[in-house]
Parts: C-alpha cells; sequence; structure tokens
C-alpha cells in the first residue's frame, strides 16, 4: 500500500484547493496505481479496513441489490447516508451492481459481468472485456451517480489482472475501502475462471482529500505500515454468484488503530 500513501503525500503536498458539491477538496487529477496481487491482498494497515463491509458490500453488488435494507441485512452500513438524502424510502435505485447484472435494453436485461466471465473463459484474449456503472440515461435514477465508473480484465500468463477507472476518489474515506473491493473482485472472477490473480490497476481521476479530513490524514502518514495480509476463498466455489460472506476470509491482517472522520455526502 505504499503507493496509496504516497498517493496522500503528493496531494497534501502539491494538490489544488477547489470548492465542490459537498465541501472543499484538495485535489490532483490523473493518478495511476498498480497493485501485484501475488505481493499480497491490499488491504490498508496504516488503519483499520473495515473488510467485513468490504466484502458484503461487494456480494450486494453482485447481487444487483438496489435497497439500503438489503446491504443492512448483508451487514454493512455505508449506503445508509446516500439512501437518507436522496428520500426515497430506502431505495438506491438503479446503483452499480443493477448497472453491472440488469442493464436495462429496449428487449431486456443484460448481465454484463456474467457475460464477461463467459468470455474470459472462451476467449481471454479479447479486448472487450469491459463492464460499466455509468449509464447516462439512468444517472438520475441512482441515489448516487457511479465514482468507480467502469473496469476491463485482461489475460496473459494465464494470469487475470483487472483496470478500474473511477472519476471521484475520496482518498482518505473511500479510495482504500475501493482498492480493496476491487481486489476482491478480481481474486473471484479469478477463481471462477481458472485464472490467477495478477495486477490490480486503479486509474483514478479526481483524487481528492477533504479539508475536515487532513488531520485524519497527517495522522496516517505518521504511522508505519505492516506487511500485506493474504485473501482466502472457499476453493470449492466456481460461480461467482455462489460467493457468500463466509467464503471470504482475510488472513494475517495486522492493522493499526481506525481513524474516525466524516462522510462527506
Amino acid at each position: 500500500m505504499e503507493q496509496y500513501i504516497q498517493g496522500l503525500q503528493q496531494i497534501l503536498d502539491t494538490g489544488v484547493d477547489r470548492p465542490g458539491r459537498n465541501g472543499v477538496t484538495r485535489a490532483l487529477f490523473g493518478m495511476q496505481m498498480r497493485y501485484d496481487l501475488k505481493d499480497g491482498f491490499p488491504a490498508v494497515t496504516t488503519k483499520k479496513l473495515a473488510f467485513s463491509a468490504v466484502k458484503a458490500e461487494l456480494l450486494g453488488f453482485l447481487r444487483a441489490y438496489s435497497h439500503v435494507d438489503q446491504f443492512q441485512k448483508l451487514g454493512v452500513q455505508v449506503w445508509n447516508a446516500n439512501a437518507g438524502a436522496w428520500g426515497r424510502n430506502g431505495s438506491l435505485g438503479r446503483i452499480y451492481g443493477v448497472q453491472w447484472r440488469e442493464w436495462r435494453t429496449e428487449n431486456g436485461t443484460i448481465d454484463q459481468l456474467g457475460e464477461v466471465i463467459k468470455q474470459l473463459q472462451t476467449n481471454p484474449h479479447s479486448r472487450r472485456h469491459v463492464v460499466t456503472a455509468w449509464n447516462p440515461g439512468e444517472l438520475d435514477e441512482m441515489a448516487l451517480e457511479p465514482c468507480h465508473m467502469f473496469f476491463q480484465f485482461f489475460v496473459a500468463d494465464d494470469k487475470l489482472s483487472l483496470q478500474m477507472y473511477q472519476r471521484s476518489c475520496d482518498m482518505f474515506l473511500g479510495v482504500p475501502f475501493n482498492i480493496a473491493s476491487y481486489a476482491l473482485l478480481l481474486h473471484m472472477v479469478a477463481q471462477v475462471t481458472g485464472l490467477m490473480p495478477g495486477e490490480f490497476v486503479h486509474t483514478l481521476g479526481d483524487a481528492h482529500i477533504y479539508h475536515e479530513h487532513f488531520q485524519a490524514v497527517k495522522t496516517q502518514l505518521q504511522r508505519k505500515p505492516y506487511p500485506l495480509p493474504r485473501l482466502v476463498l472457499d476453493p470449492k466455489i466456481s460461480s461467482i454468484d455462489a460467493f457468500k460472506m463466509q467464503h471470504i476470509q482475510l488472513e494475517d491482517y495486522q492493522h493499526h488503530d481506525a481513524i474516525h472522520a466524516p462522510m462527506l455526502v
């Protein structure tokens, strides 16, 4: 996670202060970080990552959940504020997982992720292994427009890599969560396609730190990182839709204490 820590410092040192929809940020435009998963699972260690929430939210996306109650039943609360701000009795609308698994067309829906998994198994070297959550025709039907907008898979030497583009990147609160979520997705898709996990490539558009998070970031930067943990998936799972919470475990996760900061909706 050294790249992430360096990114925080770079934004503090050289970023530009800009007013935004929900507060003033210090931002840089255009960053890229690469995580080779053979080096360990990229869970931040300079503070505690809520890994149970990471895997619960991802499972909710894979199941195309669209209501805050569904996420809460899995044990994740991260959508509560967005649901409250949207004000539609807990509905989240056509957010990430709905777009991944139920993209609407005139004749029905498209399971983008399901189709990509089939193509990875039958035509692994295609350049079309893309899943997008950015649907311009449905942005007003979402509690939150997608921040992590689309991702693409790449196969070489029997290794599966994934690149994700994120348009809006809350570096303190959101980005560690996003890194872990997409690294987990990569591991899961690699397992069900019979490939080894390769690299997670994280491309960031507007990478920013809210002014309200400055002190929390400075506290984090004073801490020495620990070695990365190891992800363990139940090897019996062979379908992306069969994963449950108990099939996903993080081992040897050593971390500093949590650092609390407000989520700005």
